[in-house]
């Protein structure tokens, strides 16, 4: 029988996905929660096999809640499902240790598939997209300390400084709540030196210049 943990702010959301895979003779929902606070207690609680992971949640991101799951809960794998369909979420979900991605308009069967390879330990993940976040994570672009000392979040964040985004078209793009963002910026300035995100945005042009 395998496990499985809602996570959608949307209760109709949850209620179809959670119908859909109780039908199943090897499926069982053993529960479900509306958002990250919530989640991260009862995941503890029910331990599953599989968390269905909304990415866009009212108190953070589904990302980031993978994340933590795979930090306390090694042995829970964590399928992805979004409305969004980008790489750089891609991305974001293959360093947050999750072991799939599904766009909500998947048929039925194929969430249920989706489930189903997850829990035997397979990865719906393109292995090159695998393979370039690993060697992002291990790569250190520059010399400089202050560089190197930023998480892969913080370097991507800079990096969409840089492109001139402001903090709500980051969280649309990293499928990161606005304040989850606020907070990355502000540990990045410390670690980088800074007190304004101007001279976040002219480091990172000059880091740049220096790459080409």
């Amino acid at each position: 029988m395998i496990r499985v943990f809602l996570v959608d702010d949307h209760e109709i959301v949850r209620r179809g996905i959670g119908d859909l895979l109780d039908a199943e003779a090897d499926i069982e929902i053993v529960g479900e929660a509306a958002s990250v606070s919530q989640a991260s207690g009862r995941i503890g609680a029910t331990a599953p096999d599989v968390a269905v992971l909304d990415v866009r949640l009212p108190d953070g991101s589904g990302i980031d809640l993978c994340r933590d799951i795979r930090s306390q809960h090694p042995d829970v794998r964590c399928l992805i499902l979004t409305g969004y369909d980008d790489d750089e979420a891609l991305f974001a979900a293959v360093v947050a240790g999750a072991s799939g991605y599904v766009l909500k308009d998947v048929r039925g069967a194929g969430l249920i598939d989706a489930v189903r390879a997850v829990a035997a330990g397979r990865t719906l993940l393109d292995p090159a997209l695998t393979r370039r976040a690993s060697k992002q994570m291990r790569s250190a672009p520059d010399g400089d300390p202050r560089f190197e000392s930023l998480s892969l979040r913080e370097r991507q964040i800079l990096a969409l400084i840089g492109d001139g985004l402001t903090n709500r078209q980051i969280g649309e793009r990293l499928s990161l709540a606005e304040k989850t963002v606020k907070n990355y910026v502000s540990t990045m300035l410390s670690k980088l030196g800074l007190v304004r995100r101007t001279q976040a945005a002219v480091f990172q042009s000059e880091r740049r210049r220096g790459e080409r």
